[in-house]
């Protein structure tokens, strides 16, 4: 779960997937003519959010932005610095929060561990596994996920605190 929670795909990790060879290879071999590829994105700095919905409109690129991503490969060295622009957006900001939250949570749930709440803490540790998707839907399927982690977490400090009076 801290794996997932850690290899969150950003605009470098996209374009490394885009640009390494093996996506252009898979769609030569798919189809006959993949010169006029078109990309459909929101890149968070540019996009637009559409009124009705809020959400960030999708641009069209074409075939030209596998070279912008090549590109865009090389600074993947600037992630989580000062200079890394897509850092200072929501989506980002919220994934390295997760992270921490994670650690620090795991780090609670160690310190009262016992047979008896092992498995509600296993299932508290796995919850970042239900975490899906980019942007706006990756957001509503965090906070599903901190939904469910809250309730889990408020049985498992009853179980933690009964077990405590028992003990008592």
């Amino acid at each position: 779960s801290a794996y997932k929670l850690m290899a969150y795909k950003d605009e470098y990790e996209v374009a490394r997937l885009f640009s390494d060879g093996h996506f252009i290879d898979t769609i030569n071999n798919t189809f006959q003519n993949s010169k006029n590829l078109t990309f459909h994105l929101a890149p968070p700095i540019f996009s637009k959010k559409d009124p009705r919905t809020g959400y960030p409109k999708k641009i069209e690129f074409g075939p030209w932005i596998m070279k912008f991503f090549k590109i865009l490969t090389k600074f993947k060295g600037l992630r989580g610095t000062f200079f890394d622009i897509f850092g200072y957006t929501q989506e980002r900001k919220t994934e390295r929060r997760l992270i921490e939250e994670y650690e620090v949570n795991i780090t609670l749930i160690l310190k009262n561990l016992s047979k008896e709440n092992y498995d509600l803490a296993t299932e508290i540790a796995s919850v970042p596994l239900k975490i899906r998707g980019f942007g706006h839907i990756k957001q509503r399927s965090i906070d599903k996920a901190q939904n469910t982690f809250q309730k889990l977490m408020s049985a498992y400090k009853k179980a933690n605190h009964s077990s405590e009076n028992k003990a008592a």
